[in-house]
């Protein structure tokens, strides 16, 4: 659905990432989906694509495989696009950054 940029792919999406602290296999699955042109384009608010979301609930996750996913994923993202969500997350290393998902 996520792939397909079905109109429901931001919910399926959504309820992936939900699963990404329980399941490694969601991990990888975030990790690939947030490398898509169409979740880079697609903006939940104001900067924040739907890939900066994947890569958040990554990192929010706090386990081993979860954020190495995050970190490959924010190393695809364009230089400009690294700087954005840096700033965003109000870290200056994708390491430093600790999210929390409520």
């Amino acid at each position: 659905m996520v792939e397909a940029e079905h109109p429901y792919r931001g919910k399926a999406l959504f309820e992936l990432c939900d699963r990404v602290p329980t399941d490694d296999d969601a991990a990888t699955k975030i990790g690939m989906l947030s490398r898509l042109d169409s979740l880079r384009r697609a903006r939940l608010f104001d900067r924040v694509s739907l890939a900066w979301s994947a890569i958040i609930a990554l990192l929010a996750a706090e386990t081993g495989h979860a954020r190495d996913e995050a970190y490959a994923a924010f190393a695809a993202l364009d230089p400009e696009e690294q700087r954005d969500m840096l700033d965003y997350l109000e870290v200056s290393a994708i390491e430093e950054a600790h999210p929390r998902i409520t």
